[in-house]
């Protein structure tokens, strides 16, 4: 194996959506970064991503939200089934804002698209495949001049670099270094995929969910052919060996097993499934008291996306918070680099960091725990991870759902996302 020596000024881990998106943001602001992906080709398993308003604001301060606005439609209803009942409530994807904020979304969008538009604007030499990360090491930096963090890869390249940025998922080598805690488990397990239609599915533009004891279906249409679904369902480890395997063929047979007969339009959906979409896998999330006490960063060394907030999906954040981190990070490094007259300043660069952490701290903080609570109202309390749910708790949990959360909670929730990550700063000197 031969040893590589490389040197870069911005390495980002992760070529996802956190890791494009910042590499995007960097770019915007005149500073070049190297994304390393472990895989050897973009990762779109999992078909769509729900992308709100505050996601738009993002993709329009990174440029490129006009290149995905214009292909998908915005939602402007939905509806709840509970299976058990057979009630229906109504949705509205509506603010006090009106019509520019439905304008912006939400919408559901091919996740392969969306990383395409990222990429399609980024050099060609910025993102790195088959580039595993291993370990890191910090040394100690006598000037700017210095590269003081040591990446090692599983192919044997090490690469000093000035920044380093973990967007490298759930599971971050870079996070773990920081001291940040362990994801833990939330009691809950979901599937997602892309039904495909090829001569039209004929739905309404439309978000529709079913809830049943412990299980929750969703549909949304990403355009005349194709609908993103998805199920959460409560389950331990120990029951979901079958479905470890990652057989798309075990994965699409069990969850049309769970799916009841009186929601025949989800079976329907599951049976179109594009196989290669098809992910499976435990709903994780981090503590809020462990990123609002935990080291978010040391020196030039950060997180972003999941590395940074793994949270459970029900409130649609994670890819949203996740190209809210790049603005807001592409804004405070670009800050330090025009005001040091297009250079990358160790001091200034740790304080603008610093900023960074302090500012994301407590915002996605309240979307984890936000998330965590709408998972659990919409679950009819189950999945509640390592707090026990009692028969009383589901109880209560069961009418909130059934009686005023979509009603009330949800749109209280719904909140959360209508948020402004800022612009970034112009006046680069590149």
């Amino acid at each position: 194996m031969e040893n590589i020596v490389m040197s870069e000024e911005v390495v980002i881990v992760g070529g996802g959506v956190a890791g494009l998106a910042t590499a995007l943001a960097l770019k915007r602001v005149g500073v070049k970064s190297l994304v390393l992906e472990r895989a050897n080709e973009l990762r779109v398993t999992g078909g769509s991503l729900t992308l709100f308003p505050n996601a738009w604001i993002a993709l329009e301060a990174v440029g490129v939200a006009e290149k995905l606005t214009s292909v998908y439609k915005p939602f402007k209803r939905g509806d709840v089934t509970n299976i058990a009942t057979g009630v229906t409530q109504e949705i509205l994807f509506t603010s006090d804002e009106g019509d520019e904020w439905l304008a912006r979304g939400p919408r559901s969008v091919h996740r392969r698209a969306l990383l395409e538009a990222l990429l399609e604007e980024l050099p060609a030499d910025t993102i790195r495949y088959s580039s595993k990360l291993c370990s890191l090491e910090k040394t100690e930096r006598r000037n700017d001049a210095d590269f003081g963090v040591i990446i090692h890869l599983e192919d044997g390249t090490t690469i000093h670099t000035k920044v380093l940025i973990g967007c490298d998922g759930v599971h971050s080598v870079v996070a773990k270094w920081l001291g940040l805690k362990e994801p833990v488990y939330s009691g809950r397990y979901a599937v997602r995929g892309l039904g495909v239609y090829p001569e039209g599915h004929g739905l309404k533009h439309e978000v529709k969910q079913f809830v049943a004891e412990g299980q929750r279906f969703g549909i949304l249409p990403n355009n005349n052919t194709d609908i993103f679904w998805f199920m959460t369902y409560n389950s331990t480890p120990s029951k979901e060996l079958e479905m470890a395997k990652g057989d798309p063929k075990i994965i699409q047979k069990t969850m049309l097993e769970k799916v009841p007969d009186s929601a025949q339009i989800v079976k329907d959906v599951i049976q179109h499934a594009c196989m290669p979409s098809l992910s499976w896998g435990p709903l994780q999330f981090r503590y809020p008291w462990d990123l609002l006490f935990g080291k978010v960063s040391n020196g030039t060394i950060t997180v972003a996306g999941d590395a940074m907030h793994p949270m459970t999906p029900d409130l649609g954040q994670g890819g949203c918070s996740a190209l809210e981190d790049a603005v807001v990070l592409g804004r405070h490094i670009g800050n330090s680099y025009i005001r040091n007259g297009g250079t990358l300043s160790q001091e200034d660069l740790e304080v603008e960091i610093g900023m960074y952490v302090k500012e994301r701290r407590f915002r996605t903080a309240g979307l984890i725990t936000g998330s965590y609570i709408s998972g659990w109202a919409q679950q009819g309390g189950g999945g509640v991870g390592r707090i026990a749910s009692s028969r009383v708790v589901g109880w209560l949990a069961k009418f909130v759902r059934d009686t005023v959360f979509y009603k009330i909670g949800f749109r209280r929730l719904v909140g959360l996302v209508q948020y402004d990550c800022g612009k970034l700063p112009t006046g680069s000197t590149s």
